[in-house]
C-alpha cells in the first residue's frame, strides 16, 4: 500500500493519511476492509483487542463449539442402534478444548496474518474520533497516531453485554456472554437471567456439561423475538434436559455469600449458584470514541441510511451491530460488503444503486433477517413473524406444518418433534416470513432466505421440488397447506 506518513514537529505524533479508515477489526471491519482494498482504496484498521473481533473469540465460534457435541449427542440419542451408545455424559475437558482450538487459544496471529494478504494496514491501540475523517489511535506504548481519513471513516466497534442495574452486583462478578463461552471449568450450579439467544444457547451447553441450571426469565417465554412455538419447544427441552425454567420472574438483587451467588426473585424466591449469567441485552460499543467530536451522544447506537452512512456526516459509515439494526454477525457482514462498495462508489463517482435490493442498499435488514439458535431443538426463522407482519399492515396468513409429518424428519430422528410455519402475504402471494423449529433445521433457513428474499411466489415455489425423504420435504407441505386452507 501506499501510504502517507508525517510528523506534526510540535508533538511528535505521527499522522498517516489513508482513504478509509476502519475502526474495530472484527468481522464486520474485516468485511468493510475487504472490499474497499479490492476497489483500491488505502485501508486502515483500528483494533483495541484481538483481530477477529467478538464473534470469534467470546460468541459465535466458542458457543457453536461449545454446542456442536451437545446437539451431535442429542441427535444420536434419537437414532435407534445407536441411542443405548451415547447415554454416558459428555467429556467437558474435551468438549472445551474443542472450543480452545477454534478460538485459536485467544490468539489472533491468523487473523492479522489475513489483514496483511489483503494489504490492509493494522494499528493496534484505542482509537477514538477526534473531529471529522480524524481518528487517533493510543497504542499500548502510548504512543499516538493520527489516521486521517481521505473519503470515509466506518465505524464497526460492535456491541457489549448490557448488565442491569441492581444491588449487589459488583461484588458478584457476574458472568456475561463473554465468560460463558471462555470458562475453562464447568460450574456445578449456574443462574442464567434471560430468555433470549445467548440464555437458551448457554443454558443448553451447561446443562449438557453437567451443571445445574436454573433460568430466570422476566418475560412469559423463551425466544421473544421468534415465533410463540419456538420458545415453547426450546423450553419444553431444557426442562426435559433438567434445568429449571421460570418465566414471569425478575431478579431483584444478588449476593456472593460463603462462596455462593444467592440470587433474590420478585416472588420472594432465593436461588443459589456458583455463576450467574446476565444475559439480558447489548449496549453499542460508541461510549468511547470520541463521538462528542463530531456532535453525536456517546454510548448511543448510530442512525444509518440503507447504504450504512450516518445520519448528518456524508463521510461516517456505521456498519454491524452500532446501528442497531440487526445484530447477528452474518448481517453485519452484509452490511459491510454494501457499506464497502458504497464507499468505493461514492469515492469513484460510480450511480450508486440505493434502491431496495440494489448494490448499495442493506435491504436484507428489513426484509429478510435470518438466525439460527443452535439449541435443542434448533429455531430458525427468516423475515417477519406473524405478529411482525400484521404490526406493518401486511394482509397476511399463517400456514403451520407438524415437522413430524415428513418422512425425513421421522428418519432423521426417532420421536422427532418441531413445527413449521410460513407468513403469506396475501395480496402478492409470496412469503414475509419462514420459521423452523427441530432437530437439524438450522441447515435448513437458507431456503427459506432465498424464497423470502428473491420475493418467489408461491406459484412458483411449486416448482421447486424437494428432494426425497428430506426434512426439506416440509416445503412441499406448507405449500399444500397453503393450497388447502
Amino acid at each position: 500500500m501506499h501510504t502517507t506518513h508525517q510528523t506534526d514537529p510540535m508533538t511528535e505524533t505521527e499522522t498517516n493519511a489513508y482513504d478509509v479508515v476502519v475502526l474495530g477489526a472484527g468481522p464486520v471491519g474485516e468485511n468493510v476492509a475487504d472490499r474497499t482494498r479490492a476497489a483500491g482504496l488505502t485501508t486502515a484498521v483500528v483494533e483495541s483487542e484481538l483481530v477477529g473481533g467478538e464473534c470469534s473469540y467470546w460468541a459465535c465460534m466458542p458457543s457453536k463449539a461449545l454446542l456442536r457435541p451437545v446437539i451431535a449427542r442429542a441427535d444420536a440419542r434419537r437414532v435407534p442402534g445407536l441411542s443405548q451408545s451415547v447415554q454416558g455424559p459428555l467429556d467437558a475437558s474435551a468438549v472445551l478444548a474443542h472450543r480452545d482450538y477454534y478460538t485459536s487459544d485467544w490468539k489472533d496471529d491468523g487473523q492479522v496474518g489475513w489483514l496483511d494478504s489483503i494489504d490492509a494496514d493494522l494499528y493496534r491501540g484505542h482509537g477514538r474520533l477526534t473531529g471529522p475523517r480524524t481518528v487517533t489511535v493510543t497504542g499500548p506504548d502510548g504512543a499516538e497516531r493520527v489516521l486521517t481519513a481521505r473519503h470515509a471513516v466506518a465505524v464497526c466497534t460492535g456491541s457489549r453485554a448490557a448488565l442491569p442495574k441492581l444491588p449487589g452486583l459488583d461484588e458478584v462478578r457476574p458472568w456475561t456472554s463473554r465468560e460463558a463461552t471462555s470458562s475453562k471449568s464447568v460450574p456445578g450450579r449456574l443462574i442464567v437471567v434471560g430468555g433470549g439467544v445467548v440464555a437458551t444457547e448457554m443454558a443448553t451447553v451447561w446443562q449438557a456439561l453437567g451443571s445445574k441450571v436454573t433460568m430466570l426469565v422476566r418475560g412469559k417465554g423463551l425466544l421473544a423475538r421468534m415465533e410463540p412455538f419456538a420458545g415453547e419447544l426450546v423450553a419444553e427441552a431444557l426442562t426435559e434436559a433438567g434445568a429449571d425454567v421460570r418465566t414471569g420472574t425478575s431478579v431483584e438483587s444478588v449476593a456472593r455469600e460463603n462462596g455462593a451467588v444467592v440470587a433474590v426473585t420478585d416472588k420472594g424466591d432465593r436461588v443459589e449458584a456458583d455463576e450467574i449469567l446476565f444475559a439480558t441485552g447489548r449496549a453499542a460499543r460508541t461510549d468511547d470514541i470520541g463521538l462528542e467530536t463530531i456532535g453525536l451522544e456517546p454510548g448511543s447506537w448510530l442512525d444509518v441510511d440503507d447504504s450504512l452512512r450516518v445520519t448528518g456526516h456524508d463521510w461516517l459509515y456505521a456498519v454491524g451491530d452500532v446501528n442497531q439494526r440487526a445484530l447477528l454477525t452474518h448481517q453485519g457482514k452484509y452490511q459491510a460488503r454494501i457499506a464497502g462498495a458504497a464507499i468505493a462508489a461514492r469515492t469513484t463517482g460510480e450511480t450508486l444503486l440505493a434502491q431496495p435490493w440494489g448494490a448499495h442498499a442493506a435491504t436484507a435488514d428489513h426484509a429478510a433477517v435470518p438466525q439460527v439458535v443452535f439449541t435443542d431443538p434448533e429455531a430458525a426463522a427468516v423475515g417477519l413473524s406473524l405478529a411482525e407482519a400484521e404490526q406493518a399492515g401486511h394482509r397476511v396468513k399463517a400456514v403451520d406444518v407438524d415437522l413430524s409429518s415428513v418422512a425425513g424428519a421421522g428418519l432423521y430422528a426417532h420421536g422427532y418433534k418441531g413445527r413449521a410455519r410460513m407468513v403469506v402475504d396475501l395480496e402478492d402471494e409470496i412469503l414475509r416470513g419462514v420459521t423452523l423449529v427441530g432437530p437439524g433445521v438450522g441447515e435448513l433457513i437458507h431456503s427459506a432466505t432465498i424464497a423470502v428474499a428473491g420475493q418467489v411466489p408461491v406459484s412458483r415455489l411449486w416448482h421447486a421440488v424437494p428432494s426425497y425423504p428430506t426434512i426439506s420435504e416440509v416445503w412441499l407441505r406448507l405449500l399444500e397447506a397453503y393450497r388447502d386452507s
